[in-house]
């Protein structure tokens, strides 16, 4: 795991976000299942950036539906700490693929946190599994490869 946190400290997308008051819990740190919120706002950022976001899949016809995720913590962070979430895309199948994000203080290179998310490709109408659209493979692929879209 941690040398998959290292790989994503040079991930392409960066998504930067503040630690609201909010986000923390009594002890003064970030609450734990934030760290997977800030995950899921960071993929959505992802999909975004690469043209595949949450609307462009509904005028395919296709959303996704998380089926499995897991967050590891290496650290902590505190209200008013600036936070990059990097993000990449590890594993596509045939209906699902997995996004894994790395949590890091701004200015370092040691990661807080670490997640993935597991999700599946469904039909809107049917919500059953469905084929990733080539779209959305190619979008990853160039993206991650560095070429512009």
């Amino acid at each position: 795991m941690a040398d998959q946190d290292q790989d994503l400290a040079g991930a392409r997308f960066g998504y930067a976000l503040p630690v609201r008051f909010a986000d923390t819990d009594c002890q003064g740190h970030v609450y734990f299942s934030n760290y997977l919120v800030f995950c899921d706002e960071a993929m959505s950022a992802y999909l975004r950036e690469i043209g595949c976001g949450w609307q462009r899949l509904a005028e395919l016809g296709m959303e996704f539906f998380f089926v499995d995720c897991g967050c590891q913590f290496k650290g902590s962070a505190r209200f008013e700490d600036r936070l990059t979430v990097r993000v990449a895309v590890t594993r596509m199948g045939n209906t699902s693929f997995t996004t894994r994000m790395a949590i890091f203080r701004e200015r370092s290179a040691e990661p807080i946190a670490s997640g993935f998310i597991t999700s599946v490709m469904v039909d809107r109408a049917t919500h059953e599994p469905t084929a990733l659209p080539p779209e959305f493979r190619q979008a990853v692929e160039r993206y991650q490869s560095g070429d512009a879209r």
